[in-house]
């Protein structure tokens, strides 16, 4: 028995923040500077009422409509986010009852942030080859904009909200390959919202400015920039390595690279390391900012839609970013 994708569908809220809102709150950040550095012009933002799960629950609806899939065949539900309803219950479990899946379907959370959808596709793919479900209903579903201070102009350039439901299954259009995954905790503060669990509860309320004159709080996502991209560039040309060497393939018989569309400048640099061609890479982050978890699944959806990816295809997905986590897999079209 093999595991595939089988539909992906994605929703972003209706509220937009552009370079040019940006613009007037941050006069030093041009609009051409964000968008030719960043590669984003606009990133969706949740409304104040807006959570997870409520974009969760529309990315499943719209996956259930575009591919006419019928609730009652999900027998198992994965929710990748940082950002859950409640401390408790799952937030999963509170989408199976908004979406009428039957309750003898199992229903989990997981914590990770830019690598989840691959995290994730390595778990429902565990879940098929135990026997254990066969339709698997995978959503990512991140509100990183209820994180950020609103004095914080690198993060809320970079930053959009989104979520994606994909459905991972017996049979479908793309057969989910050998796995490389790992984890450097080591790099955990670079990337963090310090205060609201249980170690630290309270918010502290203090602030202070660092060199690019970008506000710090604990209370707030805090990311090291410098120390983030370092981390990419020494791991990722690894990931792609491994999961190259997992699958037995070589490089140059990968039709298509989908990485975690963290940022443009990143993304090129990243290519150029790693000698991949530039119509072999797909860039599409120009009209979501980084959505974390839901990059990648977004990214698939378009490159399907526009017919970019064919049949026969064989694309390499790699994920990375906040624990340190990563992850990389090969599809096959």
């Amino acid at each position: 028995m093999d595991a595939y994708i089988k539909a992906i569908s994605y929703y972003l809220p209706d509220k937009k923040l552009t370079n040019e809102d940006l613009n007037v709150e941050f006069p030093e950040w041009s609009v051409e500077k964000v968008a030719s550095k960043i590669g984003v012009s606009e990133r969706s933002i949740t409304g104040e009422n807006e959570f997870a799960s409520d974009m969760a629950i529309n990315a499943a609806n719209k996956l259930f409509l575009e591919y006419k899939i019928n609730p009652e065949e999900i027998d198992f539900i994965m929710l990748c986010t940082q950002s859950p309803d409640y401390f408790l219950p799952t937030t999963a479990c509170i989408i199976q009852d908004k979406l009428n899946i039957p309750t003898s379907a199992g229903a989990i959370d997981f914590n990770l942030g830019c690598s989840g959808f691959v995290y994730g596709l390595s778990i429902a793919k565990g879940l098929i080859f135990g026997g254990i479900a066969k339709n698997i209903l995978l959503l990512t579903s991140e509100t990183y904009s209820k994180f950020m201070h609103p004095k914080d102009k690198g993060n809320r350039t970079i930053f959009g909200d989104a979520a994606a439901a994909t459905l991972i299954s017996t049979n479908g259009f793309a057969k989910i390959e050998n796995f490389s995954l790992g984890t450097d905790g080591k790099g955990a503060e670079n990337l963090m919202v310090k205060t609201g669990g249980m170690r630290f509860r309270s918010a502290v309320n203090k602030t202070s400015i660092d060199e690019n004159e970008n506000i710090i709080s604990p209370d707030h996502l805090f990311m090291n920039g410098s120390e983030i991209f370092n981390f990419t560039l020494e791991f990722v040309p690894l990931l792609v390595e491994d999961t190259l060497l997992k699958n037995n393939t070589l490089k140059d018989d990968i039709d298509l690279f989908v990485f975690h569309q963290a940022n443009k400048y990143m993304l090129n640099f990243l290519r150029k390391k790693i000698k991949i061609d530039e119509e072999k890479f797909y860039i599409s982050l120009e009209k979501t900012g980084n959505t974390v978890s839901s990059t990648i699944p977004i990214a698939l959806k378009d490159a399907l839609d526009k017919k970019i990816i064919k049949e026969n295809y064989k694309v390499l997905l790699a994920g990375f970013g906040v624990g340190y986590s990563w992850g990389g897999n090969i599809l096959e079209f």
